[in-house]
């Protein structure tokens, strides 16, 4: 019978909890054995009585048998080292890794023959979607932002006619038109702003537009940039250059500021450099969720708030964390639909062959079958 372990994340700043009662009860219910360290689910809504009434059971912090124990370890980010180095052979590990050029992590899957399963490289197809964990927490970063801005603007959202005179709408642009993007422009419309909407990749402009946003047009240059998997490609600079002009002058009469582009595997491309924030108006409001990737904002730190002639800054990296409750449900969804097909008789067993498997599988039993996501 499969041992799951379901631990405390020990990130700076994580609320979210990586399975909560209800995937529990699942994973109960298909013959696994579930282990849940105490308070885990606590920053989350979710308390340990909660998981003894669906069957887990809850084991100490202090308990190390059951690290090294364990078959397969849940989490949200990875486990700290020391916990990492308990696993025995052979222990699956799946999460969100951040497993672009960590030599950290691949040392440790490595020495401790860890097979490690990274939920950012699940490949972008229609069956992927139910597992899709970047696309269920971007929804929530997207949503967040907005609201973030709202409560940071020095003015409203919607348009306002009162007996003093008409307060006009607040003007908002969305750097990416991604999961998002597309979502803060929702936010942002839903509260009345005017939504604009800058995108590398000329598909999406269907999408923004039946979203009510209007899209601001691709620069003209011989090749045009696209996507791969789903995600954007990285531009010429010579694209970025002029992008960086016509969002100058959108910026300048913006409030808002949301900033979502990033490029998988890559440092986030500057869309917004110190010449285009002394042009934005003193009380405007700059969100970067990039931040993590370097931001799409020059000067943004992550979870810091910073002051530039008079425009506030704030790097948002870390979002869903902040609605914890919700981002935990959708994120434990995420895992054991991925999982769930490869347990028979409470015994998971890995399809290598499946594609699902085989594009977000980092490792096999300390084996690195993807060399390239640790180079990069």
């Amino acid at each position: 019978m499969t041992k799951i372990l379901i631990p405390i994340e020990t990130a700076s700043g994580e609320r979210r909890v990586s399975a909560t009662p209800s995937a529990v009860k699942k994973l109960k219910g298909l013959g696994c054995e579930v282990f849940v360290e105490s308070s885990a689910g606590e920053l989350s809504g979710f308390n340990d009585t909660l998981y003894k009434e669906s069957g887990g059971e809850i084991v100490s912090k202090s308990n190390i048998n059951i690290w090294e124990n364990a078959d397969v370890i849940f989490c949200v980010q990875t486990p700290s080292e020391s916990n990492l180095s308990k696993l025995k052979k052979g222990a699956i590990l799946l999460g969100l890794l951040n497993p672009y050029a960590n030599e950290k992590l691949q040392k440790t899957i490595t020495s401790k023959k860890i097979s490690a399963l990274s939920m950012e490289l699940l490949p972008r197809i229609s069956r992927a979607q139910s597992s899709d964990v970047l696309s269920s927490q971007a929804n929530i970063a997207g949503y967040k932002a907005v609201l973030l801005a709202a409560s940071e603007l020095d003015r409203y959202f919607p348009m306002l006619m009162t007996a003093a005179g008409t307060v006009q709408p607040a003007k908002v642009v969305v750097l990416g038109g991604g999961v998002a993007g597309l979502q803060a422009v929702a936010t942002a419309k839903r509260l009345g702003a005017i939504v604009f909407v800058s995108d590398i990749r000329p598909a999406v402009k269907e999408q923004v537009e039946s979203l009510g946003a209007r899209f601001i047009e691709l620069p003209e240059i011989d090749e045009k940039p696209g996507e791969s998997g789903g995600y954007a490609k990285a531009v010429t600079p010579e694209f970025l250059s002029k992008q960086k002009a016509t969002l100058t002058k959108y910026l300048s009469e913006a409030d808002v500021a949301v900033c979502t582009a990033q490029v998988l595997g890559k440092k986030a491309p500057v869309l917004i450099d110190s010449h285009m924030i002394e042009k934005m108006r003193p009380g405007a409001v700059v969100i970067d969720l990039a931040v993590s990737q370097g931001g799409n904002c020059e000067g943004t730190k992550s979870n810091e708030t910073i002051i530039r002639n008079g425009v506030k800054l704030i790097g948002a990296g870390e979002l869903p964390s902040s609605v914890p409750y919700d981002a935990s449900t959708l994120y434990a969804k995420n895992l054991t639909s991925l999982i769930t097909p490869f347990i028979k008789d409470g015994v998971i067993n890995l399809d290598k062959e499946d594609e699902l498997i085989s594009g977000c599988l980092l490792s096999n039993e300390g084996v690195i079958l993807q060399n390239k996501v640790f180079e990069n």
